[in-house]
């Protein structure tokens, strides 16, 4: 049986967040009991994830420190150029590390959510799989996705909120005979350039090659993407027990 590996993606500023992330990177903002990462490596370590690449840039070394007993042996993958490349960059840096032969589960760092939902993600036959909250219409500046016959067509931002299927939450999986295709897919667009697209835009490269990218419902499951002061308080709300 493959083992899972987990790429979290903790590279940014979090300047939303300010000041809260002037002294700390955003995926160490508690939001009660536990930071944000240590609540979401709690939730891999229990759902069957075998180690962790974190892709850092801002503040490393408090990560670092950070994840120094965490439940998992974590490998990490420096992005000294985060501030000024988008997180499709954060992603091949970080494929580098994962071990052939892997499942590979990716998430952004500034996501709360049920651990039910990886266990969603790793029971998905498809090649790969999306977490989306088909709960209601997603809002205009969030990262959505149109679905036909219960497999992701396309990600986007500029996706019409009431043609699409709902909101990617940023955390998918990647069954290990796809994850070579992942890997070749990003290092085609770093290679040629593209520092400055979402790796969703790769998806979209799979997805136009061939890739069967499934839709796993969030519903009726909670979670919560992270971006400013707004966010963090409905995340403490929603995750009182975190």
């Amino acid at each position: 049986m493959n083992a899972t590996t987990a790429i979290v993606l903790a590279a940014g500023v979090g300047s939303r967040l300010r000041p809260l992330t002037d002294r700390v990177p955003k995926c160490l903002v508690p939001i009660g009991r536990e930071t944000i990462l240590a609540r979401m490596v709690r939730l891999l370590a229990e759902n069957g994830v075998r180690e962790l690449v974190v892709a850092t840039g801002y503040l490393e070394a408090l990560v670092r420190d950070a994840l120094r007993d965490a439940p998992l042996p974590v490998t990490f993958a420096h992005c000294p150029d985060h501030a000024t490349t988008q997180n499709v960059v954060s992603l091949h840096r970080a494929l580098a590390s994962v071990a052939p032969g892997r499942h590979v589960v990716k998430l952004d760092g500034d996501v709360a959510f049920d651990g039910a939902i990886v266990a969603r993600l790793m029971a998905s036959v498809d090649d790969a799989a999306a977490a989306v909250d088909d709960t209601a219409v997603a809002p205009a500046e969030a990262m959505k996705v149109t679905v036909a016959g219960g497999r992701v067509t396309r990600f986007g931002k500029g996706l019409d909120p009431y043609a699409a299927a709902g909101e990617s939450i940023g955390v998918e999986r990647f069954a290990a005979g796809a994850v070579p295709r992942l890997v070749a897919a990003v290092a085609r667009a770093v290679g040629a350039g593209r520092t400055d697209v979402y790796y969703e835009d790769v998806y979209n490269d799979l997805i136009d090659e061939g890739l069967v990218m499934g839709r796993v419902s969030t519903a009726p499951l909670r979670w919560c993407e992270i971006d400013d002061a707004d966010d963090l308080a409905h995340a403490r709300a929603a995750f009182p027990d975190a």
